[in-house]
């Protein structure tokens, strides 16, 4: 059964912290607060905590749509390939925060990736995320955690989550309620940028 971790976003412990870090370390899959909505992840390092999340999804990790998340700019550069000025701009601007930016990945990435040409990259502006992102040597696979009734209603209470999800995770962190509104999705791999998904974050950054 999956560790119910309560941490408090205003000034996370870390003790809590830690613990929730380890299990990342340990190959396990966590479900925390995010910005926007609750996300279920895995360390990008841990092929078969990444199968398991794609298991959870019903597809193959090549077909997925996961999103990379990071705790900065500098750690982000290191899985992209290289883009101009005015995409980095873009990302500048709405990071830390609620966008995914689609972006041509280096080839770097682990083999569970099979070559992928691209993938959702995110800086979330969650200070409990951000503390293990940066306690972490690599950046978390994520998906969101939605109903299984309607495809676009997010589940936003914890406790809730815990009860549906404590056979199938290693663990839950409790970071609050948060609403239901998934993060902006920009595709930024062609010459102009494309709103795939208009969410949580405004359009002002393009």
């Amino acid at each position: 059964m999956a560790r119910y971790i309560k941490i408090y976003p205003d000034n996370p412990h870390p003790v809590p912290i830690d613990e929730a870090v380890e299990i990342f370390r340990n190959g396990g899959l966590v479900i925390y607060p995010t910005d926007t909505v609750y996300g279920l992840g895995a360390m990008l390092t841990k092929a078969r905590a990444v199968e398991r999340l794609a298991r959870i999804k019903g597809v193959k990790p090549q077909q997925a749509n996961f999103t990379l998340l990071f705790h900065s700019l500098s750690q982000m550069s290191d899985y992209i390939r290289q883009i101009d000025t005015p995409t980095f701009k873009i990302i500048k601007r709405g990071t830390p925060g609620p966008y995914t930016f689609i972006l041509p990945a280096v080839h770097r990435l682990p083999k569970v990736f099979d070559k992928r040409k691209s993938i959702g990259f995110r800086i979330p502006d969650n200070p409990i995320l951000q503390e293990i992102l940066q306690r972490l040597e690599a950046p978390i696979v994520n998906i969101s955690i939605r109903n299984d009734d309607k495809f676009n209603e997010y589940t936003t209470d914890p406790e809730l989550i815990y009860e549906k999800w404590r056979h199938r995770v290693d663990a839950v962190i409790d970071g609050g309620i948060l609403d239901k509104t998934p993060s902006t999705v920009i595709d930024l791999t062609g010459d102009e940028p494309v709103v795939v998904r208009e969410g949580k974050g405004s359009l002002d950054i393009l």
